[in-house]
């Protein structure tokens, strides 16, 4: 909700303690500061950053100049720090104020400065978190079950190809061929993969043999099944792989390749081709199921491949503080040690970008996005959608070029798919507008508050109806006001009332564009009006 006059004038009156900070500002604030700022009240519970008050008691607003667009201070904080951070302007008789409110951390995850500190208030200033605060904040959400040894479990419990398939990504990520000579035991050392030479969870879980996970970990287990059709009864196709995650990866994509049919679309002469699911979501919807998943649940991993759609589904429910609605930007690891693991040879990225790049290829590839209808507290569902529903929309997306493409967020495709589906943009996603303007994808309609967006001319164009894009665009200005004008002498007898215009023009801005329209036909003494307020009715003049 805005903030309210009221509850301005009660955080002026507090003292600036965990939640509050308060920065004069009167000309502008260094971003870089407002980063450091924001990782520091995250990591104490969250509160607000308010520039254009006073910093000391007794506190008194001084109007404030920095950050003239709230909405792209906005973006470039979701950018810096991977959070959504809202940034609100409130015009106050005494001055401008801007209220920067940081959300709390969620258990176990503190926030973390782009250059890797970890920070926190001290006095005026702020410093890093230390060692035993950071220890405590990463055991907030219980002991990882990754980290844990498994008593019993030895060297020759693990496949050794899969530990060399470990190590030569390792190596290639760090472009460190030294690596490549290590042993298998410096391997999973240096990999935090040991505790004092005995194995983990984590080691068994990427490298376990199928009997050695019979004998310690048997619920460590994928079963994949294909099935023609949603009835019910026997899977056309299943197979169960109960071994380490590197000796079935690929085993399991080339399953699911083999009913990989491609979809075709025209594109002015050429013929193109898609692929009903795309390799890079499908392994990335894997490594969250491997990573993420409650191992201490007895289930397995369930994969199900149906010829347009691909589920998967893994035991225990979202980690703690992470919902639908945040698991863009929250970032929450169940098993960090697993996850630190897959990181370190470059198979997911630590800052969890993984379920943005599913949501970014759906959308490039004209298909829906994925959804999680039917995760419960004991499990986590998640459909890929196969069917290219809009080709021409893949058509404008590729025409803007691989170059003006990498400078897009996962914000920016949202944002476009909405206006794609003409749904109402959320306001988090209304601050990427102005980029996407200047990009030529989307174009401003109206003005005032009755300002809308629409997608540029040139997808339309792809799509084949440009019809479409004149009627989102608006008519002309003359044209609407004879639209005006033609009604209200169709209804000489009773009178137009403004209510009828929003229906006459239901896309020319709301109230103030039409009554613009409005004043402008009565100084060319086409119309006149009669009465006031609910009682006012239009007539020709």
């Amino acid at each position: 909700m805005p903030t309210t006059q009221e509850q301005l004038r009660q955080w002026l009156e507090s003292p600036e303690g965990t939640n509050l900070e308060f920065k004069s500002a009167k000309n502008r604030f260094d971003f870089g500061d407002l980063v450091e700022y924001c990782v520091a009240l995250a990591n104490e519970g969250g509160g607000q950053v308010i520039l254009g008050v006073s910093d000391r008691r007794p506190r008194t607003i001084v109007g404030s100049a920095a950050f003239t667009e709230p909405g792209r201070t906005e973006a470039g904080l979701h950018e810096r720090l991977r959070h959504r951070i809202p940034v609100e302007e409130l015009q106050t008789p005494d001055g401008r104020v801007v209220i920067v409110h940081v959300p709390g951390r969620l258990p176990g995850s503190p926030w973390q400065h782009p250059d890797g500190r970890y920070l926190k208030r001290a006095g005026d200033g702020l410093v890093s978190l230390g060692p035993d605060e950071l220890k405590a904040m990463f055991a907030e959400t219980g002991p990882d079950f990754s980290a844990e040894v498994c008593e019993g479990a030895a060297m020759g419990d693990l496949d050794a190809s899969a530990i060399a398939a470990f190590r030569s990504r390792w190596a290639a990520r760090e472009s460190d061929d030294r690596r490549l000579a290590w042993t298998d035991e410096q391997t999973l050392a240096n990999a935090e993969l040991t505790v004092g030479g005995r194995l983990t969870y984590a080691a068994l879980i990427l490298f376990g043999t199928h009997a050695a996970l019979g004998r310690h970990l048997d619920q460590c287990e994928l079963v994949f099944e294909y099935r023609p059709s949603d009835a019910s009864g026997p899977a056309a196709d299943r197979r169960e792989f109960r071994e380490g995650f590197f000796m079935w990866q690929d085993s399991l994509w080339d399953r699911i390749n083999l009913r990989n049919d491609r979809q075709s679309y025209q594109d002015g002469l050429f013929r193109n081709e898609l692929l009903t699911f795309d390799e890079a979501s499908v392994r990335e919807a894997l490594l969250n199921a491997v990573s993420h998943r409650d191992y201490r649940s007895g289930s397995s991993v369930f994969v199900r491949q149906y010829p347009q759609r691909l589920e998967v589904v893994s035991p225990g429910g979202f980690p703690p503080g992470v919902t639908v609605d945040n698991l863009l930007d929250a970032q929450n690891p169940r098993n960090r040690r697993l996850a630190t693991a897959l990181q370190k040879c470059g198979l997911i990225e630590r800052s969890g970008q993984g379920m943005n790049l599913m949501f970014e290829h759906a959308i490039r590839q004209g298909k829906a996005l994925p959804d999680f209808n039917g995760t419960s507290a004991h499990e986590v569902r998640l459909s890929l959608q196969g069917a290219v529903t809009t080709p021409a929309f893949v058509r404008f997306i590729e025409r803007l070029g691989a170059e003006k493409l990498q400078l897009f967020s996962t914000d920016d495709f949202l944002a476009l798919d909405h206006l794609r589906r003409e749904t109402p943009l959320p306001a988090q996603l209304k601050a990427r507008l102005p980029g996407l303007i200047q990009a030529g994808v989307v174009e401003r309609v109206g003005s005032g508050r009755g300002v809308t967006h629409i997608l540029a001319r040139s997808l339309y164009a792809a799509l084949g109806g440009k019809g479409t894009y004149t009627r989102k665009k608006g008519l002309d200005r003359g044209t609407n006001k004879a639209l005006l004008l033609q009604h209200i002498r169709e209804n000489a007898a009773t009178g137009s009332q403004m209510r009828e215009f929003l229906d006459v023009l239901p896309a020319v801005g709301g109230r103030d564009a039409i009554k613009a329209l409005l004043r402008e036909l009565r100084r060319d003494e086409a119309i006149k009006l009669v009465g006031l307020r609910k009682r006012a009715r239009w007539y020709p003049a």
